[in-house]
């Protein structure tokens, strides 16, 4: 009996250690974090998105966006913009850690958040928009720049105005591509405090007051808060990774490459499976990025012209225009991007050298089978040796693996027991010459 009572106190005591815990964890507040390390896109609009969500399902306290960007697509800026404003839980953005930026996009997300904090050694601004469609900003009219700068002026001014901060600095930023530092910002009130890591964040948060979009004032109370990360899912991290300019570029090539391999080597099964994989794949990148379908086109054209080449005799000319249609292809697929949505010249080189490398090598392949002599059928007796049986005179019969066959000479008369070569074939009978 006093056993059991042991073990029965020692039960109840480790009840009440649980509930303890439990019941603090519960009290303690929540702060969900959120990373952003990269071009702004509609795979990372999903990530925010969920994010802000989740904290609002599950009581947070805050949610914090640590960013550092050199910024991305409007359409996707302005739809993280949107969940933002919309949200029933403050939203921190944090330009972090030292040395990142929140520069183009991420200036205006920035300002559109409840609290903007910088983190020593930061910059924001440069938020001039570059034209994502057309020809591109270099060949807008006048009258079209201006349409897109007012645009833009009137959109990060009332960001920066809804939340009390510098409206006038955020249009210079648009207007003419300012830039400041952190505690330039601060002075500047474009951000609202500077805080030179997470910790000192959460701190300087505690008892802050901020306006929701419904009008609510809540009082933040960061106090002892647990710092929750939510990093994105396998998927969004693998997607988000794909998304980009020189990795949809390749996938591009590599289907090509794959494709092709399996088209001229019918049944390897592998480099069709690859190619068709990394196809998809670079549909979905050149879907969520800002792409020039001409340029997807003329990398077609290079496929097609590389095949042609090999299926037919052009003695070069269909794989010379394949190189340049490849080229200019690769060239513009994002020509009419901003300088962050660009294939890197190196690579488009090496891409280039190595699929016609490859194809090179297929060809000559391809050329050295045409001209191999056939191994079985009729074809396969041109340029065999055979013994005369009987003599040509011009017909008669030679002998050959064994076999009689009816023959006639093309030049001059044949005697028995004489070597000669075969020329052609009419049907049964072989035409022959004598061997010099």
């Amino acid at each position: 009996m006093p056993r059991i009572s042991r073990i029965l106190l020692i039960l109840i005591g480790l009840l009440l250690a649980v509930s303890i815990v439990a019941h603090a964890q519960t009290e303690s507040p929540r702060i969900d974090v959120l990373t952003v390390k990269g071009t702004i896109n509609p795979v990372l609009t999903d990530y925010i998105e969920r994010g802000i969500e989740q904290a609002e399902e599950t009581g947070a306290s805050a949610v914090i966006i640590q960013m550092d960007t050199p910024g991305g697509l409007d359409t996707a800026m302005r739809d993280i913009i949107q969940s933002i404003i919309n949200a029933r839980v403050p939203v921190v953005v944090y330009v972090s850690p030292a040395g990142a930026r929140a520069a183009s996009a991420g200036a205006y997300i920035t300002l559109a958040a409840h609290v903007a904090v910088m983190a020593p050694n930061t910059a924001i601004g440069a938020a001039t928009p570059v034209a994502l469609g057309g020809d591109g900003e270099a060949q807008m009219s006048e009258e079209m720049k201006n349409k897109v700068i007012n645009d833009a002026i009137a959109y990060i001014r009332d960001l920066a105005s809804r939340q009390g901060r510098n409206a006038e600095w955020a249009e210079r930023a648009v207007r003419d591509g300012s830039s400041a530092t952190s505690q330039e910002a601060l002075t500047l009130n474009v951000v609202d405090m500077v805080a030179s890591d997470l910790d000192t964040l959460v701190a300087q948060l505690n008892g802050r007051t901020v306006t929701l979009i419904d009008g609510r004032e809540l009082t933040l109370n960061t106090e002892g808060a647990v710092i929750n990360y939510v990093g994105m899912k396998l998927v969004e991290d693998f997607l988000y990774t794909i998304a980009d300019p020189n990795i949809a570029y390749l996938l591009l090539s590599l289907a090509m490459l794959g494709i092709m391999v399996e088209i001229f080597n019918p049944g390897l099964i592998f480099p069709g499976v690859v190619g068709a994989i990394s196809l998809l794949l670079a549909f979905f990148s050149l879907g969520v990025l800002p792409v020039n379908w001409a340029g997807v086109l003329l990398i077609a054209l290079a496929f097609g012209l590389f095949v042609g080449e090999v299926l037919t005799t052009t003695f070069g000319l269909f794989t010379a225009g394949g190189v340049v249609s490849l080229v200019i292809g690769s060239l513009i697929l994002f020509k009419s991007a901003s300088p962050l949505f660009k294939v890197d010249s190196w690579l488009i080189a090496a891409v280039t050298i190595s699929l016609t490398a490859v194809f090179a090598f297929v060809i000559n392949r391809a050329i050295r089978a045409h001209r191999k002599q056939a191994a079985t059928g009729r074809e396969e007796l041109i340029g065999k040796r055979a013994v005369v049986k009987e003599a040509l005179d011009p017909e008669g019969t030679v002998f050959y693996k064994g076999e009689r066959w009816a023959a006639i000479s093309e030049k001059g008369r044949i005697e028995a027991d004489e070597e000669v070569i075969i020329t052609a074939m009419d049907g049964l009978i072989l035409n022959v010459v004598r061997k010099e």
